[in-house]
């Protein structure tokens, strides 16, 4: 007696991809696979405002000024 596993219907490939200006081309040529059904992309989390003040506090992506005049100087040049 033969030994059968059947496969499953549908599976993943995970592709981590290093310069994202090739996406275009890597998505053509994974389609052209047979039996690539569809290609979706990760959505990346939008942040709010508030959200991206916050994260860049962390990042140290903060300037501080004495006082205004000193932030217009800056500004100036």
């Amino acid at each position: 007696m033969a030994n059968m596993s059947t496969l499953p219907a549908e599976g993943q490939i995970l592709v981590n991809i290093e310069d994202m200006s090739m996406l275009k081309d890597i998505k053509k040529a994974i389609s052209m696979v047979k039996g690539v059904g569809k290609i979706t992309l990760p959505r990346r989390k939008r942040y709010s405002s508030y959200e991206r003040s916050l994260r860049d506090l962390d990042e140290g992506r903060v300037f501080e000024y004495d006082s205004l005049d000193d932030l217009i100087k800056e500004i100036e040049g």
